[in-house]
């Protein structure tokens, strides 16, 4: 039986969306107030998700734990506090939009889980606004 187990998490950072190459009038129509040169910041709520088999002596899919300790390691360390655009290596030639937040983030953390689980993310913007990505 596969079952899903879910670990919350969070981080506040900056960003601005901007293409480098477009003018600032383009940019600001574009992206509107999210192209503000002087950046602005988000409180992003994280969802990770792993679904697999319950390990039948454990009763585990994977230990939250486990879980936990690469969120804090491989995400929160990463962008907590930061300037997504300035201080974040994946986002150096990269808009961090939520959607591609969300791709970074899995791919961080795809690797340090066995190919028999399956990985979801769901990033929170803000309360009403999120996305979701499984690869």
């Amino acid at each position: 039986m596969k079952v899903t187990v879910s670990r919350k998490a969070h981080f506040n950072a900056a960003h601005r969306l901007y293409r480098s190459d477009w003018s600032d009038e383009k940019n600001e129509a574009i992206f509107g107030k999210c192209s503000n040169p002087e950046y602005h910041g988000h409180n992003y709520e994280l969802i990770v998700s792993v679904k697999g088999e319950v390990d039948p002596e454990t009763g585990y899919v994977i230990d939250l734990k486990v879980l936990k300790d690469l969120i804090r390691s491989k995400v929160e360390e990463r962008f907590d506090h930061k300037n997504l655009n300035t201080q974040v290596a994946e986002f150096k030639n990269l808009n961090p939009s939520a959607e591609n937040i969300a791709v970074v983030i899995y791919n961080l953390l795809r690797p340090e889980l066995e190919a028999r689980y399956h990985l979801k993310i769901t990033l929170y913007e803000t309360p009403r606004n999120f996305v979701e990505y499984e690869g």
